[in-house]
This record gives C-alpha cells, sequence and structure tokens, in this order.
C-alpha cells in the first residue's frame, strides 16, 4: 500500500498526449486551446467613440466656446466624417469612429440640443473624454490569449473579434466507463430487495462532462470470462478506461486478475488513504510489430490508462476527483493551483491513513472556511448533496484543531 503523493506522483507520470484537433469557435467553450492567439488588428482598431453625445475640438471648448453648430451625425458602422469646421461640432453614437478632426466627446447628459446647437452645460470637460483610444487594449500582432488557457465565454469574444473561426484545442481522450456487478440494475429499472440502481457510473460520467470529456459506459456482470473478453475490446478501442468495483478482495472481485491476464501493468493496487483504499491504476501498451529490418520494429504504438476505483459511491467520486482530474489536467497542459481552507471544528481520526473528509464552504470575511458534514461512510452517497468539497487530512497527525488550514477538493 502507497501513499496518496506516492500514487498521484505515479498517475501523473502516465500522462497521454491525446493530439490536437480544430473545430469551430462556437464549439470549443471549456476546450483546452493549443494555439497563441494574437491581434490581427489594433485594438480597438479606431479612436472609438464610447458615450453618446458631440465631438468636437477641444481647443475650442478651452477658449471659452460653448454653443456649437451641429454639422451631422457620426452612427456606429458609418464611415468617418469629417469636422468641416472646428466651431462646429459633430453627434456621435456609441461605438462609432471618432470624426476627424475632433478630439473629444462630452455626452448628451452634459449638453442642451436646440435648434440645430448643441449647448455644454458644465465646466467639468477635459480633452481626450470618452474615447477608447486606438490600440488602447492592444496593438497589431500582441498576444491576447494564451496556449493552454482553457476557453470561456470571454475567450470566445476574443476569438470572434480577430476572426478566428477555427481554433486549435487538445483532443479529448476517449473514455469509457464501466461498471460491474449483479446486483445493479438500470436507472428505469424497479430494483429487487437485494439490488440497487446504478449510480457511480453516472457520477462518474457528469464528472466528466464537467471537464468536456465525453464517455461512453458498459455494465458487465460478475462473470470472469464476459468480463475478460469486453474488457480486451475496451482496451484496444479507448484511451481511457474507469471502472468502479470489482477491485477489492471479495471473491467476485475479478479485475485485477483479469487486467494482468491481459498484460495491463499494475502501477499500484491499495492507496493509504479513506475513502478508496482499494484503488487500481495500470496501463496497458501496444506494440507496432513491423519489418524485422526495419528500425520501428517494437515502436510503442498506443496506451490506454486504466483507473480502477473502488465501488462504494463516495470512494468512485473521491478518487475521480483525485487523480483522474489532475491526470487530465497535466495531459493536456492546464495549469491548476492548489486550494485551502480553514477547518471549522475539530476532527479525530486515528487509522494511519490519509482522511478526504467531506465538508461545506462558506466564505467569512473573505476567509474560505470547511465545515465537516457527518455521513455514514463511503457507501453514503447521498451525503454528497449536503457538502461541497473534500478536504484532505494528511496522515501524520490523528487530532486536526478547528483554525488549522488544509487542502480542499472542490466539487462545487
Amino acid at each position: 500500500m502507497i501513499s496518496v503523493k506516492e500514487a498521484l506522483q505515479i498517475v501523473l507520470n502516465s500522462i497521454q498526449n491525446f493530439g490536437i484537433e480544430e473545430i469551430p469557435f462556437m464549439k470549443s467553450v471549456g476546450r483546452i486551446l493549443k494555439e497563441e492567439i494574437r491581434a490581427d488588428r489594433d485594438f480597438p482598431p479606431f479612436n472609438r467613440v464610447s458615450m453618446d453625445g458631440i465631438a468636437i475640438d477641444y481647443t475650442l471648448f478651452e477658449s471659452g466656446q460653448r454653443a456649437f453648430k451641429i454639422e451631422g451625425i457620426q452612427a456606429a458602422g458609418s464611415e468617418q466624417l469629417t469636422l468641416k469646421n472646428p466651431k462646429n461640432c459633430i453627434e456621435v453614437m456609441t461605438g462609432a469612429v471618432l470624426p476627424n478632426k475632433a478630439n473629444t466627446v462630452i455626452r448628451y447628459e452634459d449638453v442642451e440640443t436646440n435648434n440645430g446647437y448643441a449647448k455644454i452645460i458644465t465646466e467639468g470637460i477635459f480633452e481626450a473624454q470618452n474615447i477608447h483610444s486606438k490600440g488602447k487594449d492592444g496593438r497589431s500582432g500582441d498576444l491576447l490569449i494564451e496556449e493552454n488557457t482553457r476557453i470561456s465565454a470571454a475567450e470566445i469574444g476574443v476569438l470572434a473579434t480577430v476572426g478566428k473561426t477555427f481554433v486549435k484545442v487538445v483532443k479529448q481522450p476517449k473514455v469509457m466507463i464501466v461498471s460491474t456487478g449483479d446486483e445493479l440494475v438500470g436507472v428505469h429499472e424497479i430494483p429487487l430487495y437485494h439490488q440497487i440502481r446504478r449510480s457511480n457510473v453516472f457520477t462518474l460520467v457528469s464528472l466528466l462532462e464537467r471537464l468536456n470529456i465525453p464517455s461512453e459506459t458498459a455494465h458487465i456482470t460478475d462473470d470472469k470470462s464476459v468480463l475478460k473478453a469486453k474488457i480486451k475490446v475496451y482496451l484496444q478501442e479507448y484511451d481511457v478506461l474507469l471502472f468502479s468495483g470489482a477491485v477489492s478482495k471479495g471473491k467476485y472481485d475479478f479485475l485485477p486478475e483479469i487486467f494482468d491476464e491481459l498484460g495491463v501493468e499494475k502501477l499500484f493496487h491499495k492507496v493509504a488513504q479513506r475513502p478508496g483504499k482499494p484503488f487500481w491504476f495500470g496501463q496497458k501498451t501496444f506494440i507496432s510489430t513491423g519489418d524485422t529490418n526495419s528500425e520501428t520494429v517494437d515502436k510503442p504504438q498506443k496506451k490506454t490508462i486504466v483507473f480502477g476505483f473502488p465501488g462504494n459511491p463516495i470512494s468512485t467520486f473521491v478518487n475521480c476527483l483525485v487523480y483522474f482530474y489532475p491526470w487530465y489536467y497535466k495531459s493536456v497542459g492546464l495549469e491548476t493551483e492548489e486550494e485551502t481552507a480553514i477547518l471549522n471544528a475539530d476532527v479525530s481520526f486515528k487509522p494511519n491513513l490519509e482522511y478526504f473528509l467531506q465538508v461545506k464552504l462558506e466564505n467569512k470575511n473573505g476567509k474560505l472556511i470547511a465545515t465537516p458534514i457527518t455521513g455514514n461512510g463511503s457507501g453514503d452517497l447521498a451525503s454528497l448533496v449536503n457538502a461541497d468539497a473534500f478536504i484532505q487530512l494528511p496522515n501524520d497527525k490523528i487530532e486536526f484543531k478547528s483554525g488549522e488550514i488544509f487542502t480542499i477538493i472542490r466539487y462545487r
């Protein structure tokens, strides 16, 4: 049995390169950008009016003039006008290009218009006010979005602005989520007294959807030959296999034995943690065998990563967050920051295990407070609804005091 730190390092040393694909920019929200996005022209590309009002030559206001004859209207999207007489003004709309020979915009609230004239009724005017200067936000060629950024609505706006109709992103892994066990029935079924509905697989599907990873699901009964035959196919067809159950010591926990028979390299089995101690992790490397005279003989062709999570619901849930999420982030080049919170109650935990304790989070005066939630063990799926995160309590002591700070793993 290895420590959580050792297990996580092994997982992170087994990252995959999924490749790159180019997709329509409007389909890219949540995906990881794999190119730099640079300005194709200055931002804004012209001196942009930022308030509805009038545009004037400030030197005339400075010399004492307050009433200006209206020459015309500069609408947003129309070609740039020129102020023909510096003693006049042009009405301007938000988003319009600033007229030539004008250098200041006074909003409508600060003028009175009558009989074709605009009279300025305030003295708090300064040169170049209410103008978004050309290139102020960025110059042509400036880096606007860095590679390895997770694309959000903010990035979508920038992509549209620079005309990136298609964008390069990391391909998502092809994932199969497998549940096992004769006691499980479908969500739509009425379980018998000795049965329960499948839930873990759908929890995993949802956890992966948070990462914009599509997945497929399968359920296999506790028949070793059937399990082995189907897993053999899945190993060849998918980049990642996520299992829920059948990795412990029960008589029907066939997966570790099947993985060994199918040539899946075990990287570890059992982690000093609660919940989720029986966690199994490994990989299957497929070899490309070519011409014996070729230099390409026995070169790796494909690798499938296998996460064998314990079957108890919270064990599956926490292991996905603690191990699969960081594995995915590192695989796609996404940087993440550790988050901490202040424990809000004394906790005693005697087993020599890392403890992932469910907590409710609350922000008080700028500090993140974690209040422990009482559950009924790793099978208490309903308790997840009452919490927001897991707080990670290390195995180097048994008493954890209110006010101490520890790492948290959010799921809300």
